[in-house]
């Protein structure tokens, strides 16, 4: 049995086919789905999306690049992490590859989404991208540690995941990590410990080979599991067995 860790099944692409999906999950042998938040106001979609279905689960936050949306404070995310189909907070982080200006308004979210995690126990999503020191640099600095979470679709140096782990986070990899380009990010696929390993899609993105350029879907996770039991000279099954046990270790609050 295989979780996608990190999906987006309310976006257009994806919410038209919710059956065929889920249908395609079951094929695949991917139990669960956590269907991740990524601005306010769509997050009433997510949670109906987790509520309609008991293998999927949803995330609350505010996606880094969205600007000019609704700014939740950490009172009205713990509100809505208190409802038992939420099993974590984000999609939160920093992406200055969009936010070329780095912006403070970025920071201070992300400190929001920090401090939330660690008052309702519930762990956090992670999204970085161009912005790795400053990422590390705002999880320390606001411990977050104590809530636990995971570096989102991995595709930073060795050394960025080595900091990540010192922090008790997991890292997850992406279809990214099936691709033939992708040589450094292979190599610390290689690297990440066995009991810290998830797998996702980021679906509707991101579609690893051999269906890459596709609309992504969660029962694709499958051949992301496969290339990271090439690389580890693994069998697929112990791949697929150990990221299930993690996902959920991690998100503590998720039932099977």
């Amino acid at each position: 049995m295989f979780v996608d860790s990190h999906c987006h099944l309310d976006f257009p692409d994806l919410a038209e086919r919710e059956e065929a999906i889920l249908a395609a999950m079951a094929e695949n042998r991917v139990g669960h789905a956590l269907c991740v938040s990524v601005k306010m106001e769509d997050f009433p979609r997510v949670l109906a999306l987790a509520e309609r279905h008991p293998n999927l689960f949803a995330s609350v936050g505010v996606h880094p690049d969205n600007d000019g949306v609704e700014e939740p404070d950490e009172a009205r995310l713990l509100a809505l992490a208190n409802d038992p189909k939420i099993v974590a907070i984000g999609e939160t982080g920093l992406d200055y590859y969009w936010q070329k200006d780095a912006p403070e308004w970025q920071r201070e979210r992300f400190r929001t989404h920090i401090r939330a995690a660690r008052a309702t126990g519930k762990p956090l999503i992670v999204h970085t991208r161009s912005a790795a020191d400053d990422t590390l640099r705002l999880l320390r600095e606001e411990k977050a540690g104590e809530a636990g979470g995971v570096m989102h679709c991995f595709t930073e140096r060795w050394e960025v995941a080595e900091g990540a782990l010192e922090l008790g986070f997991y890292i997850s990899f992406s279809g990214i990590v099936t691709f033939r380009n992708a040589k450094e990010l292979k190599e610390v696929a290689k690297r990440v410990p066995l009991e810290r390993l998830l797998i996702e899609t980021d679906s509707p993105y991101l579609a690893p080979v051999p269906h890459r350029g596709r609309t992504n879907e969660p029962g694709w996770v499958v051949h992301v599991a496969e290339e990271i039991a090439r690389l580890r000279e693994e069998p697929l099954e112990r791949i697929a067995q150990v990221t299930t046990d993690n996902f959920f270790r991690l998100f503590r609050h998720a039932h099977a």
